[in-house]
């Protein structure tokens, strides 16, 4: 499994944090964080299991335990012990799911940031799901793929960076995955639900959560049910960005990141 440590500028015995991407599952969708995290901590990046044209198959029922284990046995290969996580979409899901399994660890979780995620999947999002889904399944990977702007960016920004978009979509075309495994991580994503094992795991960890109230793909209104169910922590709207903030306004996002650890005492 592809990763990296993107060492801290600042100083050697930082703490480490984990970004964990949405459903394209590729690291390199943090870009525009790393340079302002790494002022404070060693990041760590990594390609999610079966993102890549040469992935193994992922089995039918995959499931977010397989992508938050898949995360555990990463840090126990690299020797952290303790670490924040910062995750968007179904990646917030997996930082979630990985603080339900550390508690039969020595691991410890410091903090959970969450980016567009919910407690349970909304209709809306449903729907818009089963729009990517058909088009994969009956028009293939390229009208998957092509269509994908739209759930993400807002209007205005796919008008002015509409070169970088197709620039960007024919280079995830060259390398996309197995229709099996996007398949099978959308309907891992879409059957999570915040349980209250979860929340129970979740009660010490200092929680940040934090939403685009322009994001077509998942309503704002998610990421307030999420907080209330989680019970503790900051909530943060931002009001652009869309579903994709980090890419569309990384420095509003990543100033909000940054600003919680502070609240938090963490910086």
């Amino acid at each position: 499994m592809k990763h990296s440590i993107h060492p801290c500028s600042s100083q050697e015995d930082a703490p480490y944090l984990i970004l964990s991407s949405g459903l394209g599952g590729h690291s390199s969708f943090w870009l525009p964080q790393i340079d302002t995290l790494c002022q404070h901590f060693h990041v760590l990046t990594y390609d999610q299991e079966g993102c890549h044209q040469n992935s193994s198959l992922l089995s039918a029922n995959y499931q977010m335990f397989n992508m938050a284990e898949q995360v555990l046995l990463l840090l126990k290969q690299l020797n952290i012990h303790e670490f924040h996580f910062i995750g968007h979409a179904l990646g917030g899901m997996i930082g979630i799911e990985l603080a339900k399994l550390l508690q039969n660890s020595p691991l410890d979780m410091l903090s959970l940031t969450v980016i567009n995620a919910w407690d349970v999947l909304d209709p809306h999002t449903h729907k818009c799901f089963d729009a990517r889904i058909a088009l994969l399944t009956t028009a293939g990977a390229e009208a998957y793929v092509r269509a994908q702007a739209l759930f993400l960016y807002p209007p205005a920004w796919i008008s002015y960076h509409h070169k970088q978009i197709n620039n960007a979509e024919n280079q995830q075309l060259k390398d996309f995955p197995p229709i099996q495994n996007v398949l099978a991580r959308l309907n891992a994503l879409m059957q999570f639900q915040l349980q209250p094992l979860h929340i129970e795991a979740l009660q010490n960890v200092p929680l940040h959560v934090v939403a685009n109230n322009d994001d077509f793909l998942v309503p704002v209104q998610k990421s307030h049910d999420l907080f209330k169910q989680l019970g503790h922590g900051q909530l943060s709207i931002l009001t652009t960005g869309a579903h994709a903030s980090t890419v569309t306004e990384p420095q509003l996002l990543n100033h909000t990141l940054t600003q919680f650890f502070y609240n938090s005492r963490i910086l």
